[in-house]
């Protein structure tokens, strides 16, 4: 049946699995044909001395990197995290609640001496206009 969860998201990845090291812009996801989305950041466990990742969700209306503007915490719904040793080796979820056509999530900044931090964001995108019958 087409009525299963499958057929009525779309999995698209912003940050790819690696280990990151620095601040680094994500892929822009379009948004276009979908109603909802939702930010999915998967961190496996910080390493180096004192590492700190802040991660944000922006938005644009179009899809150059110059355009992106961080998400209003009203179009949120979670928190974007600051993954230390205290909180790693867990996944995130972020509702967006926005209506811009483009989402990315970056890692605005990476503290510590030689922080390093395995993780990746997906942007999952629901409730489409068309959807399989």
């Amino acid at each position: 049946m087409s009525r299963d969860l499958k057929n009525n998201i779309s999995a698209v990845q912003s940050l790819a699995a690696t280990a990151q090291s620095a601040a680094v812009d994500g892929a822009a996801v379009d948004l276009a044909n979908f109603h909802r989305a939702m930010v999915v950041i998967d961190a496996g466990t910080a390493t180096g001395t004192t590492p700190s990742f802040t991660f944000e969700v922006q938005e644009s209306d179009t899809a150059t990197s110059a355009d992106f503007t961080p998400v209003a915490d009203a179009d949120l719904d979670g928190t974007e995290p600051v993954i230390t040793t205290a909180n790693d080796a867990a996944v995130y979820e972020i509702g967006y609640r926005g209506r811009k056509r483009y989402l990315r999530v970056t890692i605005e900044a990476a503290t510590g001496t030689t922080p390093v931090l395995p993780c990746s964001a997906l942007v999952l995108r629901g409730s489409p206009r068309v959807a399989p019958k």
